[in-house]
């Protein structure tokens, strides 16, 4: 059980603390709420602290399954074998008008900054904790379209068998419980509040600006 994301983020700090001044290594938080851990590991490890934001591609005829996923740049990808049989012309156009939702949500939290590039570097994917692992995981095969030389996954929490399963999927993962039953992460957390954009960009403006 933690206080707050604050205090998972001070455990998270410790646990990392290999990574600290690492050279040609960033953090990437998933927003909302990831930022505020993400700020934390950004002071404690001497990190930069950047975002990743995806979006699935949903079936044609069902929106809650995904055939698909779309990150920054419009690297995308698309699943094995949920996607046969759904008209490229489909997929085409749900990836251009995703990329584009993806561009404006990164301007607004970014600016007009370039893209961090993670070719050859350690990516640190922060989150306050993983429930089903399928955000978790697209950010992890967005990233590895980028060639980076390892992805460390990092979340205060997570059932034990997706941990086991993103194990498999990243090159390194560090999660501080696995508890048993799960139902959901706020459970874990004495406060869990959401964190609006507003106070995310905020976070992430202090980050990026930060010497």
């Amino acid at each position: 059980m933690f206080r707050d994301r604050h205090e998972a983020g001070d455990r998270l700090a410790g646990a990392l603390a290999r990574y600290k001044g690492k050279k040609d290594t960033i953090i990437l938080a998933i927003p909302r709420g990831a930022l505020q851990i993400g700020e934390i590991l950004h002071g404690k490890l001497e990190l930069p602290l950047d975002i990743m934001i995806t979006k699935k591609i949903p079936h044609p005829m069902n929106d809650e399954f995904a055939i698909g996923a779309v990150g920054p740049g419009g690297a995308y990808f698309l699943n094995d074998p949920s996607a046969i049989g759904v008209p490229m012309g489909y997929v085409e156009r749900k990836i251009d008008d995703i990329s584009k939702a993806i561009d404006e949500r990164y301007k607004a939290y970014r600016g007009e900054r370039p893209l961090p590039k993670l070719d050859g570097k350690t990516v640190i994917i922060v989150d306050d904790g993983i429930a089903t692992g399928s955000t978790m995981r697209i950010a992890i095969k967005i990233i590895r379209m980028q060639n980076p030389e390892r992805i460390v996954v990092a979340v205060p929490v997570g059932p034990p068998e997706v941990v086991d399963m993103l194990k498999t999927e990243a090159d390194g993962l560090v999660c501080l419980e696995t508890p048993f039953p799960f139902f959901a992460i706020g459970q874990f957390y004495e406060s869990f509040p959401q964190v609006g954009d507003e106070e995310a960009i905020a976070i992430l403006k202090r980050c990026l600006q930060a010497p």
